[in-house]
């Protein structure tokens, strides 16, 4: 772990525990890029997976869009909420600074069912996270096409053009530190199969992955799956295959329904 990034956890862990001595704010703003324009595939499941939590516990805020809300962040991550003087970027920061106020989604788990959804929480990121990073940056017609107008959209040329250039560059080194970037589309799918099929098989008929009550991994199977199969892409890679697994889709619509009616058909 870097200094930068032990330094990062411990300013975080000083916030919560400060913040926790107060109330939840009337205020509270999450920042992200502009939905229609900017957004790219990977920031908007993460944005949504961030804005669904924050539903699922009852909290109120509103969602602020920003052409320079990755610069904004702290982490250079979006999305990222504002708490009063709090600045906390992306899911897990955000679901334990939550946590520090007193809102909790999994107070009554069990510690064996707690390591069951973060060892499914971890799965989604390795796999979903991957792909979504992958099929954007990395699959040439999609990142040519889509990710880099939207990501360079709000900046004058030469900018435009390098800074796409730069995050992808970014995205190529981060997959191959994982073992993704010499995957192929078809390869790549797969994955995302199988973790489909892994969330299928938990959900089975239930309501939500652990009953009848919504979990954090609720929240993030959401935003992924939502997004994958929302996402107008060339190839309509994800799309088919989410769909193969209609309980997934179901609860899709079920939270979809229940927080936000925002037309998944």
């Amino acid at each position: 772990m870097s200094l930068g990034t032990l330094g990062g956890l411990v300013e975080l862990s000083m916030q919560a525990t400060i913040g926790a001595s107060e109330p939840w704010p009337e205020d509270v703003i999450l920042y992200q890029q502009y939905q229609l324009e900017q957004i790219t595939l990977p920031d908007y499941a993460q944005c949504l997976a961030v804005e669904t939590f924050l539903h699922m516990c009852g909290l109120k805020f509103r969602v602020e869009q920003r052409t320079n809300a990755e610069e904004m962040s702290p982490s250079g991550k979006v999305p990222f909420i504002q708490v009063g003087p709090y600045l906390v970027s992306e899911f897990e920061p955000v679901v334990g600074f939550v946590n520090t106020k007193g809102f909790y989604l999994t107070r009554e788990m069990p510690d064996n069912e707690r390591s069951e959804m973060r060892a499914y929480m971890s799965m989604i990121e390795n796999i979903l996270g991957n792909a979504e990073l992958y099929m954007a940056w990395l699959n040439p017609e999609i990142a040519n096409e889509v990710t880099k107008p939207r990501y360079g959209c709000s900046y004058p040329w030469p900018l435009s053009w390098i800074l796409p250039w730069r995050k992808q560059k970014e995205v190529r080194a981060r997959l191959k530190a994982n073992e993704w970037s010499n995957k192929t589309v078809p390869e790549v799918c797969e994955e995302v199969k199988v973790c489909c099929q892994a969330l299928s098989e938990r959900l089975d008929k239930k309501e939500f992955f652990f009953g009848a009550k919504p979990t954090e991994l609720d929240a993030m199977v959401f935003g992924h799956l939502y997004t994958l199969v929302t996402t107008i892409l060339p190839g309509g890679y994800f799309t088919s295959v989410v769909q193969e697994f209609s309980n997934l889709a179901m609860f899709c619509k079920r939270i979809e329904d229940k927080y936000f009616k925002l037309g998944f058909d």
